[in-house]
This record gives C-alpha cells, structure tokens and sequence, in this order.
C-alpha cells in the first residue's frame, strides 16, 4: 500500500504558530472542545468568513439571531480558548477570528498525517 503524499491529500506543513512552535496537546483540546459547542462553531465560521475586518457585535448578533448575553457567553468562551479576538473601535466592539490560532489548530491537526501509514503491513507499532 502507497502512503499518501502531502500535496495529494491537501495538507500544508507549512501552518505553524507565529512563533514556530508547534501546539501542545492541552491548547488543542482546549480549542477543539471550545468549538465543539454548535453555536460557538456557528459564531466562529461566521467570523472566518468576515476576513480580518471581523465583524461588530451588533452585526454578529443579527446574523445569529440569539440573545445578547447567549452571544456574550459564546465569545467569551471563544476569547478563552484564544480563538477570537475582540478590539473596542470608539463604541463599537469588533469581534475578529484569531488567524494565527486557527492556522496552528489546523497544522497540528494535520501535522502527523499518514504518519503511521503502511506500518500495520509491516507489523511495526507507534504508541501515541
């Protein structure tokens, strides 16, 4: 059996952290488990989608059609698990996905890949 190589399955290595490092175990399940919620995931790919202008508050509550304190408590959550960031502009409080986070979750995610790949044929084991 031919193990997969990166480009044939869409995975870039090249998705780190800004600081090179790669993410630990506990700031992924932290982040996984953050966006695990249906609406917290519904609030972070609405502010994905938004690119880094991110979106007010108001405008993301109208989007969600939930209350203010349900939204409040989501981005907190979010804010937390360092997925989101939120910048006050004069009255106005700007929500905005964390793009460096996320780029960090998706390579660690995919960081060991077909790593393991072809090693069941050859009897040999990798403990986790």
């Amino acid at each position: 059996m031919k193990a997969s190589t990166d480009a044939e399955i869409g995975i870039d290595r090249s998705l780190r952290s800004r600081d090179g490092n790669s993410m630990n175990l506990e700031t992924a399940s932290d982040q996984l488990e953050a966006l695990g919620n249906p609406t917290r995931l519904r609030v972070y790919r609405i502010l994905v989608r938004a690119g880094r202008e991110g979106l007010p508050v108001g405008r993301l509550q109208s989007r969600l059609a939930i209350a203010a304190s349900t939204l409040s408590h989501h981005l907190k959550r979010l804010i937390e698990a360092g997925l989101v960031t939120q910048e006050r502009q004069a009255t106005t409080l700007i929500c905005r996905a964390h793009y460096p986070a996320m780029n960090a979750l998706i390579a660690f995610l995919a960081d060991e890949c077909c790593a393991d790949a072809g090693l069941a044929e050859t009897g040999e084991e990798n403990a986790a």
